[in-house]
């Protein structure tokens, strides 16, 4: 198990890292050593992906799901791309003290892309492949809900590919001129073909080559919840169940699915939280 980083920071808006604003928790009674106190960011952005550290014993909560630390008392949640906050985890430490912690959220700006030659099946599909897509979006949810002990997400991630970002997580998207729901990740423009490398440790939990909207499919599952997602392969070079490395191919670029040409889209969830994988690159090691 790699070592986790005894500082915990979280990126900022996308472009650029945020550093991390002192006074990031609730002041502790005086006569509480500060290692008996939770340490979190004092402020974070939409679509962020939040790490915390609890002190040994520490229990904490948010936003209705009871937080599990690490070994090394890390903890880890996601944020939504329309959440206003602020947002509040409540820790009850092993003497039974309780620490409300706030943490406010930096709004950001959501502009609308435009995407057209989208064949018109998949954008207000029939009934039937309307079933289909429901069934499969299910099956990639539940994915989606696994919580081991895995602790890939704490690494410093890699980008899976490089390229240009031809989609940027949270825009509005609009298809054909019909808008529908925000963009869930990062699309990266690739040539066909380009290998996908893993950008954290993690477990292969889904693997389907041949999804209606997304095409080849694969979800890995990186510990607590927090799990990648990888869209429109051409080739998938895992099985579910398989254990993936930093670095090790999953697939291939491809442009299956709903899709316009070859790219790689790369989603990141907390549990059913979707979070932007720029701002977990970009996070401070």
């Amino acid at each position: 198990m790699r070592a986790l980083l005894p500082a915990l920071l979280l990126a900022g808006c996308a472009g650029a890292p945020q550093a991390r604003t002192p006074g990031t928790t609730a002041p502790a009674p005086s006569a509480a050593p500060v290692s008996a106190t939770a340490i979190f960011p004092a402020r974070v952005s939409q679509g962020a992906l939040v790490f915390g550290r609890l002190p040994s014993g520490s229990q904490a909560t948010y936003n209705g799901r009871s937080l599990r630390a690490t070994p090394y008392g890390t903890v880890v949640f996601g944020v939504g791309r329309d959440e206003a906050g602020p947002l509040r985890v409540a820790v009850r430490h092993a003497d039974g003290r309780a620490q409300d912690v706030v943490i406010q959220v930096t709004p950001r700006d959501w502009p609308v892309e435009r995407i057209d030659g989208v064949p018109p099946t998949t954008v207000d599909p029939p009934p039937a492949i309307a079933e289909r897509i429901r069934l499969e979006q299910e099956r990639v949810a539940a994915a989606r809900l696994r919580d081991d002990d895995r602790t890939g997400f704490a690494q410093t991630f890699a980008w899976p590919v490089k390229g240009r970002i031809s989609g940027r997580f949270g825009n509005q998207r609009v298809y054909n001129g019909s808008p529908r729901a925000p963009h869930s990740g990062m699309d990266i423009a690739a040539a066909q073909g380009t290998p996908v490398l893993a950008p954290a440790d993690g477990m292969v939990s889904f693997a389907d080559p041949d999804l209606y909207l997304t095409g080849g499919t694969v979800v890995l599952d990186h510990g607590y919840g927090v799990s990648s997602n990888f869209l429109h392969l051409s080739r998938i070079d895992v099985k579910v169940g398989d254990s993936v490395a930093q670095g090790q191919p999953v697939g291939a670029v491809g442009a299956t699915g709903r899709a316009t040409g070859p790219h790689l889209h790369w989603g990141m969830n907390w549990f059913d939280v979707r979070v932007d994988p720029l701002l977990v690159l970009e996070r401070a090691p």
